[in-house]
């Protein structure tokens, strides 16, 4: 946090001298060298800042404070990157999809297993027909 001025340390101990009763507005604003209305004006700015400050608050440290914006972005690339897993997963199905598709006629080519229900894999020979 800034340090205050010598200007505002001045203002808000004449502002504390005339709440005190050490002085009235009349002198603080000369002393200022303000005029008397500019004077309370200050002082109402400073009241409700004491005020402000004074405001419960929740105990431990606040929360922290997220940009909208970021946010949305940060939701918006977690999607993408799901959106570029899926069709990486798609591309590599269509590739081993062509190269089944490619292997010439009567080559046997390996299959990954498929488990059926009775955990046997089927045969791989001709169909009877």
């Amino acid at each position: 946090m800034n340090q205050p001025s010598a200007e505002a340390r001045q203002r808000a101990l004449l502002i504390l001298q005339v709440q005190a009763g050490q002085i009235t507005a009349t002198a603080a604003a000369q002393q200022l060298g303000l005029s008397r209305k500019t004077y309370y004006q200050w002082e109402r700015r400073a009241l409700a800042a004491i005020l402000e400050s004074q405001v419960q608050q929740a105990p431990g440290r606040p929360l922290k404070i997220t940009d909208p914006e970021k946010e949305g972005l940060r939701r918006r690339v977690a999607e993408l990157e799901q959106k570029v897993s899926q069709m990486t997963q798609v591309m590599e199905l269509r590739q081993a999809v062509r190269e089944l598709q490619a292997t010439p006629p009567g080559v046997k080519k390996k299959l990954p297993s498929c488990k059926t229900s009775s955990n046997k894999s089927p045969p791989l020979g001709p169909r009877p027909g």
